[in-house]
């Protein structure tokens, strides 16, 4: 195996921890699901990071890293909601903004043309906040019990994010958009 091939293993292997992470949660089993998330966490720093440090991008590894990212928000998301522990409209807001981008983005790439997907910085910041708002539901479910505030700054601050940068792509796509059929 050449290195360079490095960082989409560890996108993949990312991908695949999502569905453990799912049943482990769905079991109730939550230091677990702690534990491999956290893992999948490190992996997606350690997947950029040799990615962007030698030079070993990918066009496979730009489909398959937001798609890694996905599947572990979503599904772990999903879950939580299921277990009720996060709130219905959080669940559906998240789960609703990913359905829709990714419907205009198939839209965009066939109708308009070919999309080059490149995050927002709205985008990446309700990543983080998803991600940290769900570490943070497991780590008080499997360790220690976090002030009820603290979650609920989360669910709010991932809420409004999530919001945020379903609006912002809508923006850029639909100038991009007009833009293009004009020319």
């Amino acid at each position: 195996m050449n290195l360079r091939h490095l960082p989409n293993l560890i996108t993949g292997l990312r991908l695949i921890l999502a569905a453990p992470v799912a049943w482990l949660l769905l079991e109730g089993r939550y230091l677990e699901a702690l534990v491999l998330f956290v893992i999948a966490g490190v992996s997606d720093l350690a997947d950029g990071f040799l990615a962007r440090r030698f030079n070993w991008i990918s066009r496979l590894g730009r489909i398959l890293d937001p798609l890694a990212d996905k599947a572990l928000v979503v599904g772990t998301l999903l879950v939580l909601g299921w277990r009720g522990e996060l709130p219905l409209w959080l669940v559906t807001l998240a789960v609703g903004r990913d359905v829709m981008l990714v419907g205009l983005a198939v839209g965009y790439h066939f109708l308009i043309e070919p999309l080059k997907p490149k995050p927002l910085l709205s985008s990446k910041l309700n990543t983080l906040l998803q991600l940290t708002l769900i570490a943070a539901v497991l780590f008080s479910k499997a360790v220690f019990p976090l002030p009820e505030a603290l979650l609920a700054g989360l669910i709010y601050g991932a809420g409004l994010t999530t919001l945020w940068s379903g609006c912002a792509y809508l923006w850029v796509w639909g100038r991009r958009a007009c833009r293009t059929t004009r020319s």
